[in-house]
């Protein structure tokens, strides 16, 4: 085979026995008779299909009919198919036509598909199926291999399965049926390598079994692949520089080389500008090359144009330095050529056991070091979070936006091309960071999907990963061969990738960043159950909206909380949660209300404080009281000091306390109940385990 090619129904049927997922009886027919004849053996009503290689979807081609009750039927309706198949397609090729049984319609109408995505190889997908699969997309998607508690999920994931369950005095469906098609399903795709992509559906799942009612098998030729060697992992520690060469310094202050060696200044470590003209550069000798330097540096910043790299890569690898930094541009971005250069470095990288991060990049900052090895002229503050980014223009935009939020960071790297060191390598150096709590990666591809996969499962055990997925476009979608095809779009088997991973999914830099804030501080609440502290009663109304739509279970008080409250809460306060302190509220009513909290703190996981600018409270001693009962709790508190400049001292508190603070509510909301699902999501694994 040259192409893709489709197995017929009949085939598709023989394949689905040989892993034991019950189909139709059925036979392949040619002509009228014999399909009245097959019609007769098999029983009415039954069902008729045209077969086509040239026809994907029978339906609009007038392919199917149903009902058919007797043999005169049975042959009308054949010549009837064959003449609206030749309509719609003339010049289709025609196998014949299927006859099969018609099974019960009380059974629910299910989607199990597959695709081989080139990121993460096979994709099963499970959902609503019938006529109406790409309307409703209510599917779950998995990655394989699974093992069956993470195929057993992708049915409870769904919107539909109340409909499974039993809903409105219907019986309940066949579950375990349907969790041993998808295991078969699944197994099926693992085992039979050509099968690029494929659909079941609709499977009819009843109250006692269920059954696959139609099936497309997508084939491609078998290839010889010769799967690529993953390269060691680096050492964690990479990234602890003392020393560092900059390899195209230059003394034109319009040029790259003096913008990155101009930030190299305020480096903790030694610096050394190279350039075959030498000279001086900032008060710095420049060296004519890496060999005439006084010793070896940790780590060489490349900055040539990209013909010269390979010989750069040569001179540092033969003097032992281990690390590189490719910040050039002009490799496989740019065709084929700049693919040959790149594969060139690459295998001189090799042959010296020497890593390097891009090339295409806009470098490296480690803000604890100070070392901004990058050619944008701000370094973020110190902090927490590490950022992964193959974007230079969100690196720098964020960066830009961190010092204005005083947000600190404690690693910011540009990922480029991933020649050598990839997303995955970054997930280990970060988890292997004492100073970095949680981790976000900005993401357009992903080159090896398994082993990223891997890697983020072990960091996600110990330290959050939030992830921002560029490139949601149904562009292309229009041309899939299949129902699978159209839903298991790249954007959505990243989601799923994701999720299988235990990386938490943003919709928004602004979201990433909040979530990561909240957990790198606080970490995941124990529950879902909140207390919301105000003197603002509109925010307090507001924030049960929220709380709503993020999953957040704004808990009633105990009989015994709520007299506590009432020894020093106003006359006529609401007695219930959201607590509204009433607009006089000063800080020693927030102050009484935290110790009550925390005198019954195993009625609640999270607190949300809420203060608006006002005569009655000052923000910083707001703040101040903010952080002690964060201390003395060991539950999730939330800081939503609203307002501008009057809040700005509370804010500062809260930060340098790294207690998270929202300036506006619904974020601080969403972040939570961000942070909830992940946790859910991992207990729910648990358990099914």
């Amino acid at each position: 085979m040259n192409k893709e090619t489709l197995l017929n129904e009949k085939e598709g049927y023989a394949l689905l026995q040989k892993y034991g997922i019950f189909v139709p009886r059925h036979t392949l027919t040619t002509t009228p008779d014999e399909a009245a004849a097959a019609a007769e053996q098999i029983g009415f009503p039954v069902v008729l299909k045209i077969v086509s290689p040239d026809i994907i979807h029978k339906s609009d081609a007038g392919g199917v009919v149903t009902g058919i009750t007797d043999a005169d039927m049975v042959r009308h309706q054949f010549e009837g198919i064959i003449a609206a198949a030749k309509s719609f397609r003339p010049g289709c090729r025609i196998t014949g036509i299927i006859v099969e049984k018609q099974l019960p319609e009380h059974g629910i109408e299910l989607l199990i598909g597959g695709k081989r995505d080139h990121t993460f190889g096979p994709v099963l997908t499970f959902g609503i199926g019938g006529i109406m699969v790409e309307l409703l997309k209510d599917v779950a998607m998995r990655i394989l291999p699974a093992d069956k508690q993470a195929l057993t999920g992708m049915v409870r994931e769904i919107q539909g399965y109340p409909l499974l369950t039993g809903y409105r005095g219907r019986p309940p469906m066949d579950i375990a049926a349907l969790e041993d098609t998808l295991s078969s399903a699944a197994r099926l795709f693992l085992e039979e390598p050509e099968i690029v992509e494929f659909d079941i559906n609709p499977f009819l799942l009843y109250e006692d079994g269920g059954c696959a009612v139609d099936a497309r098998f997508l084939l491609a030729p078998p290839g010889v692949s010769v799967p690529e060697e993953q390269r060691p992992s680096p050492d964690v520690d990479i990234f602890s520089l003392s020393s560092i060469a900059l390899v195209g310094a230059s003394t034109d202050p319009s040029k790259l080389g003096y913008a990155i060696f101009r930030n190299l200044l305020s480096f903790e470590g030694t610096i050394y500008p190279v350039n075959v003209k030498g000279d001086e550069l900032l008060g710095h000798p420049i060296y004519p090359s890496l060999s005439h330097l006084p010793s070896r540096p940790d780590a060489v910043i490349i900055a040539v144009p990209a013909p010269h790299v390979p010989a750069v890569m040569e001179e540092a690898g033969a003097l032992g330095v281990p690390l590189a930094i490719i910040i050039t541009a002009g490799f496989r971005e740019t065709g084929e050529s700049g693919a040959g250069l790149e594969r060139q470095v690459s295998a001189i990288a090799d042959r010296y056991g020497m890593r390097f991060t891009g090339p295409n990049a806009l470098g490296l900052m480690i803000p604890r070091l100070n070392l901004n090895a990058t050619f944008d002229p701000k370094l973020p503050r110190h902090g927490h979070i590490a950022f992964l980014s193959q974007s230079g223009a969100i690196i720098t935009t964020t960066v830009d936006w961190s010092l204005a939020e005083e947000v600190g960071l404690s690693m910011v790297i540009s990922v480029g091309n991933q020649t050598d060191l990839t997303f995955e390598d970054y997930l280990m150096i970060a988890a292997a960071d004492d100073e970095t709590k949680a981790v976000i990666l900005y993401v357009e591809e992903i080159l090896n999907g398994t082993q990223f996969m891997d890697f983020a499962e072990k960091v996600s055990e110990t330290k959050p990963i939030i992830a921002l997925k560029a490139g949601k476009s149904d562009i292309g979608r229009q041309a899939a061969s299949s129902h699978t095809g159209s839903l298991a779009g790249s954007y959505e088997v990243y989601q799923a990738a994701f999720a299988q991973a235990g990386i938490i999914p943003a919709a928004s830099l602004k979201e990433a960043f909040e979530v990561a804030g909240l957990l790198a501080s606080e970490g995941y609440p124990a529950g879902n159950r909140a207390a919301i502290i105000s003197s603002a009663g509109g925010f307090a109304v507001l924030s049960s909206d929220y709380a709503e739509e993020s999953g957040i279970d704004i808990i009633t008080f105990s009989d015994e909380l709520r007299r506590r409250l009432n020894t020093f809460m106003p006359p006529g306060w609401s007695g219930r949660n959201p607590i509204d302190m009433i607009g006089d509220a000063g800080v020693v009513r927030y102050a009484k209300t935290f110790d009550a909290l925390i005198r019954h703190q195993d009625e609640w996981d999270i607190a949300f404080v809420i203060s608006v600018p006002s005569t009655s409270v000052d923000a910083g001693d707001l703040a101040n009281e903010i952080v002690r009962f964060s201390r003395d709790t060991h539950k999730t508190v939330v800081g939503c000091l609203l307002g501008g400049e009057s809040m700005l001292a509370g804010v500062r508190i809260l930060r340098n306390a790294h207690i998270p603070n929202f300036g506006e509510i619904r974020d601080a909301f969403v972040a939570v109940g961000t942070a909830l699902r992940k946790k859910n999501h991992d207990n729910q694994s648990c358990e099914e385990k």
